[in-house]
C-alpha cells in the first residue's frame, strides 16, 4: 500500500508541505495549518486559488519484494480526483481523467528496488475549460451556475463530483488530490480485481440460487485451469466447479444452487424484517499453485419495480416489491457528507445512516451530483435495512458524447457496478438526475429546431451507453434513465416524455415555496415522490463555529453569502409569516437565533403535511391520481454549516425536521387532513397485519391544560400496508360538541392505541394559524436532568400548553428521543442519548429550552 504521507507542491514550488493520502490538497494545507477551516466565513471564496492552481504529489518508496521474481506488477489507484500525469521514475505509465473510475497501469518493466511516483494534477476548473472550448460542435449547457452560488464554470466537461463546482446547497471546492486507496500489486499467474454475488429467486421450484462472478487479470499467455469451491456452511451448500480463465481480463460466472432443505432468510428492508447475511467463503485453487480465498457476506433478496395499469386511473403504478411484498418507501435524499471526501469516516457515515433508522426511514437516494459512496456507505445500510436508489453521476445538466467522453464513462459505470451490485441495499439504478426533465422543459432555453441533436446526445449517453452496460452487467435490478422520469411511459416517447412530471406515470420532483404549505391540495398526488422539500437554517450552535460576531444576524453579509438559492432567505421569511409572527426582539443576536428557532419549526411542519399526504394517498385513486409508493424528501444530510433542506446538520445535529419525522415516517400513524370543512382521520399502517385499535382524539384549549374534550372510538381497524380512512366529522360539529371551541382557541391531538402495548406517535392538527391562536400564553419550562446507565434523562416541566418545545444542548454531539412537540401535559419525560461522553453539569449548563412563545 502506498498510503500514508507524500510531498504536495504547488505549481510554482512556492508551497509545499508534507500530505496525507488518501486525501485532497485542501485538508492538507489545513493539517499543516496553512489555511484556516475552509469553511470558516468567507473562505470558500478565498481560497479560490487552490482549485486554480496545478499541484503535484510524490513519494519515494522501496520495493517489499524482489522485483524481478514477479511477471507482473501493477500501479493501482483506486480513485483520482481528477486529472493528472502519473510518473514512476520518470516514465509516464498513464493519465486519468474520470474521479469515478479505477486505474491499474502496467509498470513491471518500470519498478526497481527504489522508486519516485509522481501525480502532476491539472487544475479541475481550467481542464473543464479547455474541456468545453475544444467542443466545437453545439454547446452543452449550462456553462456556469447561478451567480449565487459562487461557483465555478463547465462542471459537466469533468467527470467529477459534479456539486464539486458549487450547488444551491454547497460551496465551490474543486478538490484535488488521491482520494481513494493506492497501491502496488504483484503477481505471477493471476489476480483477483472484481468479485460480486447476485441472488436470484426461481418462484416456480422456490429455490434461491447465487450468480458468483469474478473478474481477474490473468498474466499467463495460455489459459489456467483449477477448481473454484464455494461454501456457506450456514446453508449446508457447498459446491466445487472446473474452471478455465482466459488470458487477459478472465471472468469466472458460477452458478450455486442453495440447499433446498435449508430454510434461507432473506434480507428485508428496515422495519420489515431481518437484516440476515450469510458467511460464504469462495476458494480459487488453480493449477499454477497459488491458492485465493474470498470472504464474504451474502443476501438474499428480491427487487422489482412494479408500473402496471391501475383500476380507475389513466397511466401505470410505480412501487418496489421486495421479496414478493410491496413497500411503501420512506426516506430521503443523500448528497456528499463533506466537501473533503477524506474527512468522511466510517463514524461520519454511521452516525448519519443511523440516524435515518433511527427517524424510521428504509431508504435513501444517492443523488447524482455527488459520488458513488465508499464500500463502507454501502455495507452499513446493507448491515441497517437501508435501500438504496442509486443514481449515476449526472445531474442538472446537459452531457458530452464525445468518443473518448463516452469511453471514460463507460469504463465508470461498468466499475461501479461491478464492485456495487452485490449490496441487497441497491434496489435501483437510475442514469441521471432532473436531466430529462431539462430537456422536457427546456431549462436551458434551446431553440426548437436544436433539440433533437440534444435529445439524441441524450439517448446515447443514458440508453445506448450507460443501460446497455447496467444491464450487461447486473441482472437483478431495475434501471430507470432519470428522476423524474415517465417510466416506462418515458421509454414509449422514446426516453424524453412530453413532462417527467406527470403524476400519472413513474416518480415526480415537487418544489413550491410561494403556496401554503399547510395546505395538502398544493402537493402533487404522484405515484412516488422521490424528491420534495422545504429550507431551513442549521442551529445556532453550527453556524457559530464558522463565523464571527458581526455575521449573527439574519441580514447580514453571511447570511445571504451561505444561501446559495436565488432568495431563498425571502422565501422563508414568507413560508413563516403566513402561520407565525415574525421576530421583532431589538436584541440582534435573539432576533436572529429566533429566525433560526422559526426556519426549522416552519420546514418540520411544512414536510410533516407533505409527507402525510404522500403516505394518506398510497391505497386510494382520486380523480385518477393516488397510490402514492414512496416519500423521500430533500435532503438528508448537509456539506457545510448553511441554509438548506437537509434534516441533518453538518456534524450530524437532529434539525427539528429529523424528530418529526421519527413521527411522520412511524410504522402506525393517525393522519388528519380537513376537506370542506370536514375533518378526515386516516390510519396508515406499514405493519404486516391488520390491527383493531382504538382513535383517541383529545381537542385542548390554547389556554389550559385540561382537556376540552376526549373522544375514544374503539374497535377501528388499520389495514395491513395501507392507509384506510377511521374517522369523519364536521369541525363545526366537533367545535359546538366542545364546549364552544373556536378555531383559533383550540387545537386537536389524536393518537391511535392498541392492546398489546401497540400505539401510534401523538399526532396534532392546528385549526388556524398559531398567529391567530387565542389563549396561548407565555409558559414557565423547566427541566431537570439525571443519568441512568449511559443515557441521560430530561423531565419537563409546564405551566400552560406550549407549542414546538424544544431542548437544544448547543454543541453537546447526541440527540434527543422527541423533540419540537407539543406540549399539553404539564409533565413530559425526553431522553438524551450521547454520541460521546457528556456530564449532568455539562447538559444543564448548555441546555436551553424554548417554545413558541419564546419567540418575540
Amino acid at each position: 500500500s502506498l498510503r500514508g504521507s507524500w510531498r504536495l507542491r504547488s505549481g510554482n514550488g512556492s508551497v509545499s508541505l508534507q500530505a496525507e493520502v488518501p486525501g485532497c490538497v485542501h485538508t492538507a494545507l489545513l493539517r499543516r495549518g496553512l489555511i484556516q477551516d475552509p469553511y470558516y466565513r468567507f473562505n470558500d471564496v478565498m481560497y479560490r486559488w487552490i482549485s486554480l492552481d496545478n499541484w503535484t504529489y510524490s513519494r519515494t518508496y522501496k520495493t517489499p519484494f524482489d522485483v524481478r521474481k514477479w511477471q507482473k506488477v501493477n500501479l493501482v489507484f483506486e480513485g483520482v480526483d481528477t486529472v493528472a500525469q502519473i510518473l514512476l521514475n520518470n516514465v509516464t505509465v498513464g493519465r486519468t481523467d474520470n474521479m469515478f473510475n479505477r486505474y491499474s497501469f502496467d509498470v513491471t518493466s518500470i519498478i526497481q528496488e527504489v522508486n519516485v511516483v509522481e501525480v502532476h494534477f491539472l487544475s479541475a476548473i481550467s481542464y473543464a475549460a479547455e474541456q468545453s472550448r475544444c467542443h466545437k460542435t453545439h454547446s452543452i449547457p449550462p456553462a456556469c451556475p447561478p451567480p449565487v452560488q459562487k461557483g465555478e464554470c463547465h462542471v459537466n466537461f469533468i467527470r467529477k463530483e459534479q456539486c464539486s463546482f458549487s450547488w444551491d446547497w454547497g460551496p465551490s471546492f474543486p478538490t484535488q488530490g488521491i482520494w481513494k486507496d493506492v497501491r502496488i500489486e504483484a503477481f505471477n499467474y493471476y489476480h483477483l480485481i472484481y468479485f460480486s454475488i447476485t441472488p436470484f429467486f426461481e418462484k416456480s421450484t422456490q429455490q434461491w440460487s447465487l450468480e458468483v462472478e469474478s473478474i481477474f487479470d490473468v498474466v499467463s499467455s495460455k489459459p489456467i485451469v483449477g477448481l473454484v469451491t464455494v461454501n456457506i456452511p450456514k446453508l449446508q451448500t457447498q459446491q466445487t466447479f472446473s474452471v478455465k480463465l482466459q488470458p487477459g481480463e478472465g471472468s469466472i460466472v458460477l452458478l450455486v444452487n442453495i440447499n433446498k432443505n435449508s430454510a434461507v432468510e432473506a434480507w428485508w428492508p428496515n422495519g420489515h424484517g431481518k437484516q440476515t447475511g450469510y458467511n460464504m467463503t469462495t476458494t480459487f485453487m488453480m493449477e499454477a499453485g497459488c491458492q485465493i480465498e474470498k470472504f464474504s457476506k451474502v443476501y438474499f433478496r428480491t427487487v422489482e419495480l412494479v408500473q402496471e395499469p391501475i383500476p380507475g386511473s389513466p397511466g401505470l403504478s410505480f412501487y418496489f416489491r421486495i421479496n414478493g411484498r410491496p413497500i411503501f418507501i420512506k426516506g430521503s435524499n443523500w448528497i456528499p457528507a463533506d466537501s473533503f471526501q477524506d474527512r468522511v469516516t466510517s463514524d461520519t457515515l454511521r452516525l448519519l445512516l443511523k440516524s435515518a433508522v433511527d427517524a424510521n426511514m428504509n431508504a435513501l437516494r444517492v443523488w447524482g451530483g455527488g459520488v458513488y459512496e465508499q464500500d463502507e456507505f454501502y455495507d452499513i445500510c446493507d448491515e441497517m435495512g437501508i435501500m438504496i436508489w442509486q443514481d449515476f453521476m449526472f445531474a442538472c445538466a446537459l452531457y458530452p458524447t464525445n468518443q473518448n467522453y463516452l469511453e471514460s464513462v463507460r469504463a465508470e459505470v461498468s466499475h461501479q457496478v461491478r464492485r456495487l451490485k452485490s449490496h441487497p441495499s441497491i434496489i435501483l439504478w437510475s442514469g441521471n438526475n432532473e436531466n430529462e426533465a431539462a430537456i422536457a422543459s427546456n431549462w436551458f432555453s434551446i431553440p426548437y429546431a436544436d433539440i433533437g441533436v440534444y435529445i439524441k446526445d441524450y439517448v446515447t449517453l443514458y440508453v445506448k451507453n450507460i443501460r446497455e452496460i447496467v444491464l450487461s452487467e447486473d441482472k437483478s435490478r431495475p434501471f430507470v434513465a432519470s428522476s423524474p422520469t415517465n417510466g416506462l411511459e418515458s421509454v414509449k416517447e422514446g426516453w424524453v416524455s412530453r413532462d417527467p412530471y406527470d403524476t400519472h406515470y413513474g416518480d415526480t420532483h415537487f418544489y413550491d415555496y410561494n403556496s401554503d404549505c399547510w395546505n395538502w391540495t398544493v402537493y402533487p398526488k404522484t405515484r412516488f415522490a422521490s424528491e420534495y422539500g422545504f429550507q431551513s437554517w442549521p442551529s445556532f450552535s453550527t453556524i457559530e463555529k464558522v463565523s464571527s460576531p458581526e455575521d449573527w444576524s439574519y441580514t447580514s453579509n453571511f447570511s445571504l453569502h451561505r444561501q446559495h438559492h436565488e432568495g431563498g432567505n425571502i422565501q422563508m421569511l414568507q413560508e413563516i409569516g403566513r402561520h407565525f409572527k415574525l421576530p421583532q426582539s431589538p436584541d440582534p443576536v435573539k432576533q436572529f437565533k429566533d429566525m433560526i428557532f422559526l426556519t426549522q419549526v416552519m420546514q418540520a411542519q411544512c414536510i410533516k403535511a407533505e409527507t402525510e399526504f404522500y403516505r394518506f394517498s398510497q391505497s386510494e385513486i382520486i380523480n385518477g391520481e393516488g397510490h402514492t409508493m414512496g416519500a423521500l424528501y430533500w435532503q438528508l444530510n448537509d456539506i457545510w454549516q448553511a441554509p438548506s433542506w437537509a434534516s441533518l446538520e453538518y456534524g450530524g445535529k437532529w434539525k427539528l425536521l429529523h424528530y418529526f419525522a421519527q413521527d411522520f415516517f412511524a410504522p402506525l400513524l393517525p393522519v388528519a387532513y380537513e376537506d370542506k370543512g370536514m375533518l378526515h382521520i386516516y390510519g396508515v399502517s406499514d405493519l404486516h397485519e391488520d390491527h383493531k385499535l382504538t382513535l383517541r382524539v383529545v381537542v385542548h384549549a390554547w389556554s389550559s391544560l385540561e382537556a376540552v374534550c376526549t373522544l375514544a372510538k374503539e374497535g377501528v381497524t388499520v389495514k395491513a400496508q395501507s392507509a384506510v380512512p377511521i374517522y369523519e366529522e364536521s369541525i363545526s360539529d366537533l367545535l359546538e360538541r366542545c364546549r364552544n371551541c373556536t378555531r383559533r382557541s383550540c387545537v386537536i391531538t389524536f393518537c391511535l392505541v392498541g392492546e398489546d402495548g401497540l400505539r401510534s406517535p401523538m399526532n396534532h392538527y392546528f385549526l388556524s394559524s398559531l398567529k391567530d391562536a387565542v389563549g396561548l400564553e407565555k409558559t414557565q419550562l423547566s427541566a431537570s436532568v439525571s443519568q441512568q446507565d449511559d443515557i441521560y434523562i430530561f423531565v419537563l416541566q409546564t405551566t400552560a400548553i406550549a407549542p414546538f418545545v424544544t431542548l437544544d444542548v448547543g454543541s453537546i454531539k447526541g440527540r434527543f428521543s422527541d423533540n419540537g412537540f407539543l406540549m399539553t401535559e404539564k409533565k413530559k419525560m425526553v431522553v438524551f442519548y450521547p454520541w460521546e461522553p457528556t456530564s449532568i453539569e455539562e447538559l444543564e449548563s448548555s441546555l436551553i429550552l424554548t417554545s413558541l412563545l419564546d419567540v418575540v
